[in-house]
């Protein structure tokens, strides 16, 4: 439930706090923490992702074109997971953790794009456009193969790692692609249920994935994500930003020096 709270409440999902809590808290393998982590990230980005599409504002053709890269990623990293040492993983996803702290302080730009779009772009039609209070926005999308690159990456640290990686998504809409923020975060949140189901499924045939430790992982953050919803519009985001940073930067501290350890 914390952990969905608080992703709900940061906009980063909750496998960043899941796996910290299941290892540094419960002493949970780190292959079987990633693999509740990815069910519960599947479950929640569904039903979010759902009310997106539905009001319009998710780019569906440019979501459904950078899931090909994520999917690859992803799939991949859940291999390389299963054969990679446990203090490893911990070690590379405490520096993750750091940079999803750091990312999260950033101020977020909305942009509006008006320049010509990409070659690649136009032949596959991934501009668009989003409702607004002012009326319909129409943006256009820039270096698509450079952002197809970096879905890759993303959808690799998902199946290594068992988070959505949507920061990283995030990332590569905003700065590379040039997408306004709200749309890139709300494609993100379309892509995420399908990057973590491609990499659950390697998890789940190497048994990984324990239904003592998914099922209620699972439920706990879909409650918590739902009431992180209902308390967002009455928080302050920059406060929730350094709470975030500040918690997820001592996870992070914590799951490095153990992983050095070799304590995992």
């Amino acid at each position: 439930m914390l952990a969905g709270l608080v992703g709900a409440l940061t906009g980063l999902g909750g496998g960043v706090i899941i796996i910290p809590l299941l290892t540094l808290g419960l002493g949970v393998d780190i292959h079987y923490a990633i693999g509740a982590s990815l069910v519960s990230v599947i479950a929640t980005s569904s039903g979010a992702a759902a009310a997106y599409v539905k009001e319009g504002i998710t780019n569906m053709r440019l979501g459904m074109f950078l899931e090909v890269a994520t999917t690859i990623g992803a799939v991949g990293g859940a291999f390389i997971a299963i054969y990679t040492p446990a203090s490893f993983i911990a070690v590379l996803f405490g520096l993750i953790l750091l940079f999803l702290a750091f990312s999260s302080l950033q101020e977020k730009v909305n942009r509006e794009q008006h320049s010509p779009s990409g070659h690649i772009a136009a032949k596959l039609k991934l501009n668009g456009s989003y409702p607004a209070k002012d009326g319909v926005h129409h943006y256009t999308v820039s270096h698509a193969h450079g952002g197809f690159l970096m879905m890759l990456f993303a959808g690799i640290m998902s199946g290594l790692l068992g988070i959505g990686s949507g920061a990283l998504k995030v990332l590569a809409m905003d700065k590379i692609m040039r997408v306004p923020f709200k749309v890139s975060t709300t494609t993100s949140n379309f892509m995420i249920g399908v990057t973590a189901a491609a990499s659950a499924v390697v998890y789940f045939q190497q048994g990984y994935i324990l239904p003592e430790i998914a099922a209620p992982v699972m439920t706990g953050v879909l409650i918590g994500a739902f009431a992180g919803s209902r308390i967002l519009v009455k928080v302050q985001p920059k406060s929730l930003r350094w709470i975030f940073a500040l918690v997820v930067t001592f996870l992070s501290l914590q799951m490095i020096y153990k992983g050095i350890l070799g304590k995992f």
